[in-house]
């Protein structure tokens, strides 16, 4: 089958995983994101947008020093240039995916803590899941 067609919603509240790659097109990327209570993704600066939502949990979008809560339901755009960054303010796992346009990280990679994707240093190598 060419593309991806799932439920991401079930996959999404069903991951466990830091981040986990599901498909990477030529100019975007799919990623679901599972962040432990009181965890954050780490402020950063791409020069890509994002896109993320969230289906599970609550917590805080910062863009470029602007905190807004967030929780299941809620949509987030980080335009090209933007510190940003998502926090788990709640009790229980933020589930989330997130698009990245052009993509951002290798496709299939798996990284099961936020400590394992510190520690690695992949990049997108121009290589699309189909």
């Amino acid at each position: 089958m060419k593309g991806y067609v799932q439920d991401i919603e079930s996959i999404a509240t069903g991951n466990s995983d830091f981040r986990r790659v599901l498909y990477t097109a030529r100019n975007c990327q799919l990623v679901v994101m599972s962040l432990k209570p009181q965890e954050d993704i780490g402020a950063e600066v791409h020069q890509l947008d994002q896109f993320f939502r969230v289906e599970a949990g609550r917590g805080e979008a910062e863009i470029d020093g602007v905190r807004t809560a967030i929780q299941a339901g809620h949509a987030v755009i980080v335009p090209a240039g933007a510190r940003h960054n998502i926090i788990n303010t709640g009790p229980e796992p933020l589930k989330l995916y997130t698009l990245y346009a052009p993509p951002n990280h290798r496709d299939g990679v798996v990284h099961p803590t936020r400590a394992d994707a510190q520690a690695d240093t992949e990049h997108f190598d121009g290589k699309a899941s189909e």
